[in-house]
């Protein structure tokens, strides 16, 4: 029953995430702009670290919820919006 609650526990992040990260890159670069790669790359990179959590049970949620959420901030660094907003800063 633990490793079921935490499974769903750990779904519910990533698609909580992954929503957050569609909403905000929509707001911020319009329809026409939008990086459908990186959103692909977030949806396999969540399946992925929801494969490892079921086959490793010795990997706390903690980490499988903390490694997702670096990931997706790493993801989102290299979105357009990002590294315009990064280039205007710095020149």
């Amino acid at each position: 029953m633990k490793k079921i609650m935490q499974t769903l526990l750990l779904t519910t992040f990533v698609i909580l995430a992954t929503a957050s990260f569609s909403y905000a890159e929509y707001a911020a670069a319009g329809g026409g702009n939008f990086p459908y790669f990186h959103l692909g790359s977030l949806i396999v990179g969540g399946l992925i670290i929801l494969s490892l959590k079921n086959r490793y049970p010795r990997l706390y949620l903690s980490e499988a919820i903390g490694s997702f959420a670096l990931y997706t901030v790493l993801v989102a660094l290299f979105t357009s919006p990002v590294v315009d907003a990064l280039k205007t800063m710095v020149g």
